[in-house]
């Protein structure tokens, strides 16, 4: 029997802590190890019991849901992390992002998708949504004269560029494997030299650097 993703679960409010720790324990295959109050009593406690997922408020009190993802993941980089939250300000997106986070979720978010966010991140994957991509989109357009890493691309062989579109389409390993006749394994390691030529951490950052240089399109992340 494989081992149980091991869950952090960090919010300053107490009913939200005790919702989110029985949705998750109620699954088979999940463990919450933790709950914080505070951003920095997570970062406490994530040290204490790496968890394989922590899933994180953005307004904590202490450190916030962006500092405390920045400093949990300089302890522990392969923890994923899932920004939960009722803001759907770019601003927050962006920040989260940049600080590494493999998903930006809303409170709102349905209990089964945020189950199988938890689950694709323990994997090592990253969750985009349509409705975040669609927001990134526009900013990048508006951001479209700043030359920076725009020879990115351009390194990429063609089948690296195959392989970013269709992660820019929201596809994981598995889907992009069957997509394109390669092993999953060869999927893999292709997305390591990808992140490497790239200079991005994970594949939310990958899919957003496409888009914003025009490998994939906005239709391609419409409903």
């Amino acid at each position: 029997m494989s081992r149980s993703i091991r869950v952090l679960i960090a919010d300053d409010h107490a009913v939200v802590r005790q919702g989110l720790s029985q949705i998750c324990n109620a699954e088979p295959d999940m463990q919450v190890v933790g709950q914080a109050a505070d951003g920095q009593e997570a970062c406490r406690l994530a040290r204490e019991h790496h968890p394989d997922v922590v899933v994180i408020d953005i307004n904590m009190p202490v450190l916030d849901g962006v500092q405390a993802t920045r400093q949990l993941l300089t302890d522990l980089p392969d923890t994923g992390v899932i920004i939960l939250t009722m803001h759907r300000q770019d601003q927050y997106v962006f920040e989260a992002i940049k600080a590494g986070a493999r998903a930006y979720m809303l409170k709102d978010t349905d209990s089964e998708d945020l189950l199988q966010a938890i689950r694709t991140v323990a994997s090592g994957e990253a969750v985009l949504t349509s409705a975040i991509a669609l927001r990134m989109i526009e900013e990048f357009r508006r951001q479209q004269n700043d030359p920076s890493g725009a020879d990115g691309i351009t390194q990429l062989t063609e089948r690296e560029q195959d392989i970013l579109r269709l992660v820019a389409q929201g596809m994981d390993n598995n889907e992009i494997s069957d997509r394109l006749g390669l092993s999953e394994k060869t999927v893999r390691n292709r997305m390591t030299v990808i992140f490497e030529k790239l200079h991005v951490n994970n594949r939310v950052q990958a899919a957003l650097y496409a888009l914003r240089r025009g490998l994939a399109k906005l239709d391609d992340h419409e409903a």
